[in-house]
């Protein structure tokens, strides 16, 4: 099968690779580029586990093309912490105990990532329409809400320091 060569930049490294033009971007990152922090649940877009931000947008990457991200920006899960210090959604998540089994962690990590870069300062009703397209099984949410809370919050207070 034909192969197109593709670049892009993942977590602010240039990447340039061969791919199938069918190649799924959930694929591409799990098993070409060893980044499997994004996880591959329904494989139809409903749960979020694949969430990973393109371009400044929260994108569900089992139903992206790798060849619609040429000349992209994309960040995962494993691109949020700088230099081993967490980022501040990261470090809400574990303060305010927002996961349980993890599954869908990474999307929601990503998924509130840019939430917060959309709306700074947003209401619990504006975290939770925000985070409605990844799907929890185990936390009920609340602890999710408070995480993002948490997370606002730093970074409000990063920002003015």
């Amino acid at each position: 099968m034909a192969k197109k060569l593709v670049n892009m930049t993942i977590n602010g490294k240039k990447v340039e690779e061969a791919v199938e033009h069918r190649n799924l971007l959930i694929h591409f990152l799990r098993e070409q580029l060893n980044l499997t922090g994004a996880h591959i649940g329904c494989e139809t877009s409903h749960c979020g586990a694949c969430t990973v931000d393109i371009d400044g947008q929260s994108v569900k990457s089992c139903t992206h093309l790798t060849v619609q991200c040429e000349g992209s920006d994309i960040l995962t899960v494993e691109g949020l912490a700088n230099n081993g210090v967490l980022h501040a959604v990261q470090e809400g998540f574990y303060k305010e105990h927002g996961l349980q089994c993890g599954f869908c962690t990474p999307g929601m990590l990503i998924r509130s990532y840019r939430l917060l870069q959309e709306n700074p300062n947003p209401t619990e009703e504006e975290i939770r329409v925000g985070i409605s397209g990844n799907l929890c099984r185990c936390t009920g949410y609340q602890n999710i809400v408070k995480a993002v809370q948490y997370a606002a919050k730093k970074l409000q207070e990063t920002a003015t320091a």
